[in-house]
């Protein structure tokens, strides 16, 4: 076997769907996070925490009464952190159709027990898909470490105009009315078996107020497309109170952009001192209508200079967004060894090709 890897399978339960009996893509999360640890922690033989979960696309829907299945296998491990890709298929027990709902790919750091020293074993590569994945990981890495750096210089072009916020267009809606905070006390069910909140659940949670923002704007139901990036910044535990704040940042015709910050507060600190940060993610939602087509959403106008600087972020994370997936196709088509047969090289290269041109036309 090459990386370590765990197999789930869930049953959907009207307690897991939305008001329209289809998988909650919070809960989806959950489960994702969950293999993903899970398959980290196997191979790691040690305790691991979440870093971050890179861009999850979401190509299909899934309802009551169907299978979720999760295949969640370390990718590469690097000194302290490893990735860990989760492919997530959906099952129709009455008609044996299977579909691809999501790949996620996360990164996962060892947590030493005292001031025991980690340096994690390599993983062994089977297949040619397991040396593709091995290089990629990587490449991945090499994007998610410049990703700040390459997102600061395209704001730099943008620069900050006042007179953009003056626009009073009859049809462009402030993103001040799309501003939501909620307030999660952290219990123990919320936590996991390290004691602190579990990632998934704080992942969940934030989908909620991003998704109640995104209606807010549209006044519909919004449907969760993909997520540029989950990134934590540190831990919260049981007893702590988080806040989430969601603001729309941007629309792009048929698509929305959510900005959600979370910060935590302990008992002391709570109404007293400074919160500490604990995630950001962008998600971005469609809003479709009863035949599951894309609807043109209504445009926003920053009112701030905070709001401006989030207006144009959204634009650069698109750009980034369309430039890493053309960049990992290109990188993946070179990362296919020479002992794989032309025929499979050409099955794979057209197989990534379609997924990535599928996921520009998400947004």
């Amino acid at each position: 076997m090459a990386g370590a890897q765990v197999h789930m399978s869930q049953a959907i339960f009207p307690a897991h769907a939305d008001h329209l009996g289809l998988l909650s893509a919070g809960q989806l999360l959950k489960w994702i996070d969950t293999a993903a640890c899970l398959a980290a922690e196997k191979h790691a033989g040690l305790p691991c925490v979440t870093a971050s979960v890179d861009d999850i696309q979401f190509e299909e829907t899934a309802r009551v009464g169907q299978i979720i299945s999760l295949n969640a296998k370390v990718n590469r491990a690097f000194t302290t952190s490893m990735e860990v890709g989760v492919k997530v298929t959906l099952q129709d027990p009455l008609t044996d159709v299977q579909k691809r709902i999501s790949v996620a790919f996360s990164t996962y750091v060892a947590r030493p027990r005292c001031d025991e020293k980690v340096v994690l074993k390599q993983v062994k590569l089977v297949t040619a898909q397991d040396f593709i994945e091995h290089n990629l990981a990587a490449e991945r890495r090499k994007i998610r470490l410049g990703h700040g750096d390459v997102l600061n210089n395209l704001m730099e072009e943008y620069g900050i105009d006042d007179g953009q916020m003056c626009n009073q267009e009859e049809d462009v809606v402030s993103t001040d009315l799309t501003h939501v905070q909620s307030i999660e006390l952290v219990l123990p069910p919320h936590a996991n078996h390290q004691g602190n909140t579990f990632g998934g659940q704080i992942m969940a949670w934030m989908e909620t107020v991003a998704a109640i923002s995104a209606s807010r704007l549209c006044h519909m139901h919004p449907t969760l497309k993909s997520v540029d990036m989950f990134k934590f910044h540190g831990p919260s535990a049981v007893g702590d109170r988080l806040v989430f704040n969601a603001i729309v940042n941007n629309t792009f015709e048929k698509s929305i952009e959510v900005g959600v910050r979370v910060e935590a507060y302990n008992c002391e600190e709570w109404g007293k001192g400074q919160p500490r940060h604990i995630n950001s993610a962008f998600l971005i939602f469609n809003i479709l209508n009863e035949h599951g087509e894309s609807l043109i959403v209504p445009r926003v106008r920053p009112s701030t200079k905070d709001g401006l600087r989030r207006y144009h972020g959204a634009i650069a994370r698109k750009k980034i967004r369309l430039t890493r997936k053309y960049h990992l196709l290109k990188k993946e088509d070179s990362c296919i060894p020479e002992f794989w047969d032309g025929s499979n090289k050409r099955s794979l290269h057209n197989s990534s090709e379609a997924s990535c041109l599928e996921s520009f036309s998400t947004f």
